[in-house]
């Protein structure tokens, strides 16, 4: 696994592993943002060798399932956009119509809000069945 950009080091929490990449979480908890970071150097989603990009996308599908189904989210965003970080990174973010930023993206449009705390980074870990 190359090393994370600091700038996904200083904006997300570190949750661990999984089979397509690492997986991060926003700081921000005003809701459910997840940033999984496959172990490439390609800067491009769609650059990705088959079975890679198969496994990357299966990933996002678990994290999307899990913010439905535990989380009651009605609607997930995911995104590949790597313009201002660009390390390969995708998006899986929670979405509700009462949410800080709706219906904008999150993205420069989600004001600060509370910061996770660690034992609600601990829980997601658990549920997601995550290793350090």
């Amino acid at each position: 696994m190359p090393e994370l950009h600091p700038q996904l080091l200083a904006d997300c929490h570190r949750l661990g592993a999984m089979a397509g990449g690492e997986l991060l979480l926003s700081r921000n908890a005003a809701l459910h943002w997840f940033i999984l970071v496959p172990a490439t150097g390609h800067a491009d989603l769609l650059d990705l060798p088959s079975p890679q990009l198969q496994q990357v996308l299966a990933d996002c599908q678990q994290l999307s399932q899990w913010l439905k189904r535990a989380q009651g989210y009605p609607k997930v965003n995911f995104a590949a956009l790597g313009n201002v970080v660009p390390q390969m990174h995708l998006h899986v973010v929670g979405r509700r119509t009462d949410d800080a930023c709706w219906p904008r993206p999150v993205w420069g449009n989600l004001p600060p809000g509370p910061a996770w705390q660690p034992a609600a980074v601990d829980a997601i870990r658990r549920e997601l069945e995550l290793e350090v």
